[in-house]
């Protein structure tokens, strides 16, 4: 494949990515339906369907940022590739569920526990999509570089997870490991996007 059709190739995935990230927003933001009043104070009913709406928006925003910057690094698409991109994005398509869900039972076990399932499935799928990324570079691939040991994509995972057990007992511990995870990865991960820089100044 020539680099032009590689890079066509490449563009092509994150343009569909990208679509299917506004979809899965669109979709979300959907669910945010007006209160039966008319008043201010009427709003406040919506305010657990509005949290939990603005922490997946966030998480949403996290993935699509983070990925557009993976995906330079592939210099060319693989089934393999093809494959985990497309499982990471069924797993987010299933976060407006989760989200209405939980902001429609505030606190209760079940949505607390379902929503962290739905957290921790494209955080592992986003992993699997990193490794497929690196295995179809053979050595000395500029992502395996850049992710290092990966430290904050780990705790994540073992955030989730020790988030998703504290749920059947005290969701709104839960809710605190969620939001951490969030704020440990809002600023956005330079690691990628200097490896880069470094190769191309070599």
């Amino acid at each position: 494949m020539t680099h032009r059709a590689s890079v066509a190739a490449s563009n092509r995935l994150e343009a569909f990515s990208d679509a299917v990230f506004a979809i899965i927003i669109t979709i979300m933001v959907l669910g945010l339906h007006p209160p039966a009043g008319h008043k201010f104070n009427d709003l406040a009913q919506l305010r657990p369907v509005f949290l939990s709406y603005l922490l997946s928006f966030i998480y949403l925003m996290i993935y699509w940022n983070n990925h557009h910057h993976l995906l330079r690094t592939l210099e060319i698409p693989s089934g393999w590739t093809m494959w985990a991109n497309a499982h990471l994005l069924f797993w987010l398509s299933l976060v407006p569920f989760s989200t209405a869900w939980l902001g429609a039972n505030g606190g209760a076990k079940a949505p607390t526990a379902l929503y962290g399932f739905t957290l921790l499935m494209p955080a592992i799928s986003y992993t699997l999509l990193q490794i497929a990324i690196i295995k179809s570079h053979g050595n000395d691939s500029p992502l395996e570089k850049a992710l290092g040991r990966d430290v904050k994509g780990k705790t994540s995972l073992v955030f989730y997870v020790i988030a998703i057990g504290l749920a059947l007992a005290a969701p709104l511990i839960s809710y605190s490991f969620y939001i951490a995870v969030a704020i440990m990865w809002v600023v956005p991960d330079r690691r990628i996007a200097s490896e880069l820089n470094a190769d191309h100044h070599e």
